[in-house]
């Protein structure tokens, strides 16, 4: 444990649960495996709408591929927090103070961001658009915005080892 971390980290990481994780042979490699498998579900379907949103994909409805993948991308996010609670609370004090972790957790709000001002604003505007239509300038700005952030969250996190 880190003397610096904030206190709730301290006490995650000497928390009962997160004890049994770092003492169970199979708990954190299970984790490890499921948020890998989480972030490909996720990535693979913020890839294809974001994609979509850019241009690709034109003779798909907009409204179809949204409507799938969506359902998708909540699924991989949800596994992502749960498996990365998981991994996060067998380090807590240690991993709150990493820079690259720091970084990842911004991008991750900038990516929900990045969803709800899509969802509130382009998502409505694009909803109708038939295919092969070209999609407004919004659409294709949040599509590659949220492709660029959510690659970095994944490199941020494959890094949060080194540092």
């Amino acid at each position: 444990m880190t003397e610096h971390a904030p206190a709730i980290f301290v006490a995650l990481e000497g928390s009962a649960f997160a004890a049994a994780i770092r003492s169970s042979t199979w708990a954190y490699m299970v984790a490890n495996v499921g948020h890998i498998l989480s972030l490909m579900v996720f990535f693979g379907a913020m890839a294809v709408m974001d994609l979509r949103m850019a241009g690709v994909f034109a003779a798909t409805s907009p409204a179809s591929i949204l409507r799938g993948g969506t359902i998708v991308a909540v699924a991989g996010f949800i596994g992502l927090a749960l498996t990365g609670f998981v991994l996060f609370a067998a380090e807590a004090s240690h991993v709150a103070l990493n820079p690259v972790f720091q970084i990842k957790v911004a991008l991750i709000v900038l990516g929900g961001l990045n969803v709800l001002w899509f969802e509130w604003r382009v998502s409505p505007t694009v909803q109708q658009i038939p295919p092969l239509q070209p999609l407004p300038a919004s659409a294709r700005f949040a599509g590659i915005s949220s492709l660029t952030i959510w690659l970095l969250v994944a490199a941020c996190g494959r890094s949060i080892a080194y540092f």
